[in-house]
């Protein structure tokens, strides 16, 4: 007989309202989106002002509010590929080097004389001893500093490499320490890029890495493509040195252990500052930075470090109180105050001249993190919005074009098992909608397509239950016999078809990226959607159909 248990006809009707629930903020996408931003604002301890208190008021808090994210293409945004400069790396790691050698040479001063920092290319360290016929001693000492490569591909080698050139001794990367710096250095610029705009409360952005030395970054909803270089472009450099002197001479050269540095601040009429090259501590160091006002109500930025940043920072000042530190941000020296006390706590404030908007974008880029290496932009885009929602619209028709003439073919074809077949067509649709906003997914406008595709494929299964059913009546088995039979017998080619779909709808989304992957994950919940629409869904409303008419006959 053609039934369904109680127990199972009120899970279908409880996954197909839960889908309807679930879609049905995309209908006031505007209404929700605002909803959902002063809601983040309340839970971060934030006082909404009279827009955002309206917004709250504007949707109900016992319906779901999840949506589905509007991909670039349809929300409109910017598109930047960066290629990272993977040389600047390797200069700053051999700075950090310079102490160690220093110190080790310094141990075997007897035998090599004088030692002296020279000018050198970039990634190159060279020393030069007073006396060469210590070069061997000397080369056995900066040797005995090297350590092994942290990476699967270097295992057995070490980080540097170390020769000699008559008097000098010449420090650079090894090959392999090389190969897991420059790895190194681009998941941490991805991290960081990642961190950055999540900080700028974009939705869904698609960073990722293309080829060795490149990465690509899209960002739906924000203003501009200058705008989103703004946030990820600059490097963020900090770092607190010790001030060697003050100098109105920018061309004044100091040693090789020295740097020069320009103020920021416009009130020292450029005025120029020589620092130790090696920093105190780094911007690596700090955990944390919040834009805020310094004693004068002027705008700042406060900063807290890590315990080892802590620590380093504490012994520097409680050794030089009296004198002045700067603090430099991307080669500029930001302020320069004179250490009154030990700054024991690890907490500090960078005061300079600011605005707000200044102080809150420096606090943003500094709690991300520095970038390890500047970035140089090669191709830059932005996508309107206006473009956008002429691709929306686009799909809208499409949809809707596909849907009406899916719908006029089946009730045309089937009769009455066609309207059946078109309401469930129609549930399908707002469990595809309902999952994406459950799930976060992002819709493009490929996404868009794999939909239109859905709407075409979803009443295959019910053309072949049909089709099926028209089989067994012929038999006379009767129309309860019939309908069970037909279900029965055309389950087994409905999995067989969606299945082999859905293996593809995997690969293009394992394999794929960007446009693919969205076109994959729509196709693919659209399958899912659709067997159980036609399976369960279909059956369910022939079931209430049958058990409320008790037929003689069908037409299918």
């Amino acid at each position: 007989m053609l039934q369904i248990a109680g127990w199972k006809r009120v899970l279908i009707l409880l996954v197909c309202l839960a889908g309807i629930a679930l879609s049905l903020p995309n209908v006031f996408y505007g209404r929700v989106e605002a909803y959902n931003d002063a809601a983040r604002l309340v839970e971060a301890g934030g006082q909404p002002d009279a827009e955002q208190t309206a917004a709250l008021e504007g949707w109900p808090d016992f319906l779901p509010s999840g949506l589905m994210n509007l991909g670039l293409d349809l929300r409109g945004g910017a598109h930047l590929l960066a290629e990272v400069q993977l040389a600047d790396v390797y200069e700053s790691r051999l700075d950090g080097y310079w102490p160690e050698v220093r110190d080790a040479l310094r141990d075997v001063r007897d035998q090599v004389g004088t030692i002296r920092r020279q000018d050198a290319p970039p990634g190159e360290l060279r020393v030069r001893i007073g006396e060469p016929a210590g070069m061997e001693t000397a080369l056995a000492a900066v040797r005995a500093l090297a350590q092994p490569v942290a990476s699967l591909t270097g295992v057995g080698a070490t980080d540097i490499a170390v020769r000699a050139e008559g008097d000098v001794i010449v420090v650079t990367l090894s090959e392999e320490e090389a190969r897991a710096t420059d790895d190194r250095t681009m998941q941490q610029s991805l991290e960081i890029i990642r961190r950055r705009v999540d900080e700028a409360g974009t939705r869904e952005p698609t960073i990722q890495r293309q080829g060795a030395d490149r990465i690509l970054i899209q960002v739906p909803g924000i203003g501009s493509a200058t705008e989103l270089k703004e946030l990820i472009g600059t490097t963020a450099r900090l770092t607190f040195h010790s001030v060697v002197r003050r100098t109105s001479d920018g061309a004044e050269r100091g040693n090789a252990d020295e740097l020069l540095h320009p103020s920021m601040d416009a009130a020292d009429g450029g005025l120029f500052y020589v620092l130790d090259r090696t920093p105190v501590v780094t911007g690596d160091d700090l955990v944390d930075s919040q834009p805020a006002f310094d004693q004068n109500g002027l705008p700042a930025v406060t900063f807290r470090f890590n315990p080892s940043g802590a620590r380093a920072f504490g012994v520097w000042t409680t050794q030089n109180v009296g004198q002045p530190f700067a603090i430099v941000l991307d080669e500029e020296v930001i302020t320069a105050p004179v250490v009154r006390e030990a700054i024991t706590g690890g907490s500090g404030q960078i005061t300079g001249s600011f605005t707000v908007e200044e102080a809150n974008r420096l606090a943003i880029l500094l709690r991300a993190g520095a970038l390890p290496a500047e970035m140089e932009f090669l191709e830059e885009r932005t996508i309107g919005p206006e473009l956008g929602q002429d691709s929306i619209d686009a799909g809208q028709i499409a949809a809707i074009i596909a849907l009406a003439a899916v719908l006029a073919f089946m009730v045309l074809s089937y009769g009455l098992f066609g309207i059946f077949a078109s309401v469930a067509l129609a549930i399908n649709i707002a469990l595809i909608f309902g999952v994406l906003s459950l799930i976060g997914g992002t819709l493009t406008l490929p996404g868009i397509a794999g939909i239109v595709l859905t709407i075409g494929m979803a009443v295959d299964a019910n053309v072949l239950v049909f089709e099926r059913i028209r089989e067994e009546l012929k038999t006379a088995k009767g129309p309860a016999r019939a309908i069970e039979l037909g279900y029965e017998r055309a389950l087994s080619a409905i999995v067989d078809a969606n299945i082999t779909t859905f293996i593809i709808a995997t690969i293009l989304f394992t394999l794929g990226s960007g446009p693919v992957r969205g076109f994959a994950v729509t196709l693919g919940i659209g399958i899912l959607t659709s067997v159980f629409t036609a399976i369960f869904v279909t059956r369910l409303l022939v079931v209430f159909w049958f058990e409320r008419r008790r037929p003689k006959t069908i037409e299918v």
